[in-house]
């Protein structure tokens, strides 16, 4: 046992003294497994945002259908759900895509019953005034920073409606602490909504709230319920419940992690080889070493237990240094560039928060993949050079 722990020792010594070979395969295995931990926690705090959202958010989505396709629902709707038994709240809601600025920079207009705004929430910085004749708005942490807007300033039209265009005043900026959803949000009361998409009347979708155990009753009743009548059709209706809608969440993250993933293992396979010429393969005095100890008296399972300690206590340092480097990358660095590659139209340096979890599965993961880079790259060269004869590896 005294000879195994010796040799053992001997294998930190190997680490110590060849301090080029041990930092160029660290920084290589790191190379990898950074951006492969940061992209995987990325995508488990995006996945927590978007289950909190759901989770807290109402137990029925109705919208409005005409040919199987979505269209905007009237708001008679809402006093025939409310009178249904179980219905506590109804909330109309107008969702709609904007371009704005010279540049067109993309924005999601969202329209709330002016009693639903939020007031006095820490992240909200302004208010909605009582009485306006300008459109009021708040508008999002990235979306103002992009067209250099603030509280109070004023924007020139950017919409048509049968009943003209009025300038538009933001009241309020979003903080960068806020849930990521509000980057590139404007808020605003359903009325002005209503009058910056043309559309009197009407709301994309109604959030309703069911006592407890309804659910599933209201669902039924409110698909039985007759079609609408518009002036462009039969409108009908169609309901998901919070957990369809979380069914369906998953899919996207999933989409954008698999395709991380493929990538990685790609580059897993170079990092292999990177690190097979580095601890051996491409180095002349790699197998002198080898081949001197050989000539000393030292067996093949002592030179091979030998590379085994120096390889596991690299791969410990590469796999505990990149999991230190990716919590700083998200934590401090806030998702710096890898943040746009999961959200699209995100600034390579985002003007948010940036959620993120660490969860220990890849970061157990983390130290496998080191150690079978590691290991890979080490073993097979240390092994090739123990078994030819002495002179021939001192060559």
């Amino acid at each position: 046992m005294r000879l195994f722990l010796e040799i053992a020792r001997t294998g930190f010594s190997a680490l110590c003294l060849h301090p080029v070979r041990s930092g160029v395969t660290i920084c290589v295995v790191m190379s990898i497994l950074v951006p492969y931990l940061a992209g995987v926690g990325l995508s488990h705090g995006l996945r927590d945002v978007g289950e909190d959202s759901l989770r807290f958010g109402s137990d029925l989505t109705v919208t409005g259908t005409r040919f199987g396709r979505a269209v905007p629902i009237p708001l008679s709707a809402v006093d025939a759900i409310r009178r249904l038994e179980g219905v506590i709240e109804v909330v109309p809601r107008i969702v709609g895509a904007l371009a704005l600025g010279k540049n067109r920079e993309p924005a999601v207009l969202v329209g709330l019953p002016r009693g639903r705004l939020p007031k006095d929430v820490s992240w909200v910085q302004g208010q909605f005034s009582e009485f306006s004749t300008l459109n009021e708005f708040i508008v999002g942490t990235q979306l103002a920073t992009r067209l250099s807007l603030e509280i109070g300033s004023i924007i020139p039209p950017f919409y048509r409606s049968a009943k003209g265009e009025r300038l538009s005043k933001v009241v309020g900026v979003l903080s960068p602490e806020a849930p990521l959803w509000q980057a590139n949000l404007m808020l605003t009361t359903l009325e002005t909504a209503s009058q910056v998409f043309d559309q009197p009347d009407q709301v994309t979708c109604l959030l309703v709230s069911c006592r407890p155990g309804y659910s599933d009753q209201i669902k039924t009743a409110i698909l039985r319920m007759p079609a609408l009548d518009s002036a462009q059709g039969t409108i009908r209706y169609r309901v998901a419940s919070k957990h369809e809608l979380a069914s369906l969440l998953p899919s996207g993250w999933l989409h954008r992690e698999g395709i991380f993933h493929l990538h990685f293992v790609l580059a897993f396979a170079a990092a292999i080889l990177a690190v097979l010429v580095t601890s051996g393969a491409g180095l002349s005095e790699r197998r002198r070493e080898i081949g001197i100890l050989k000539a000393t008296g030292w067996q093949t399972d002592e030179i091979l237990l030998r590379g085994v300690v120096e390889s596991v206590l690299l791969c410990l340092v590469a796999a505990s240094a990149s999991i230190v480097v990716a919590f700083v990358w998200l934590k401090w660095l806030n998702g710096l560039w890898i943040a746009s590659v999961f959200l699209s139209g995100v600034d390579a340096v985002p003007g948010f928060k940036i959620p993120f979890r660490l969860v220990p599965v890849p970061v157990l993961l983390a130290f496998v993949i080191s150690a079978i880079v590691v290991l890979s790259g080490t073993l097979y060269p240390t092994w090739r050079a123990a078994i030819v004869p002495p002179r021939d590896a001192m060559r």
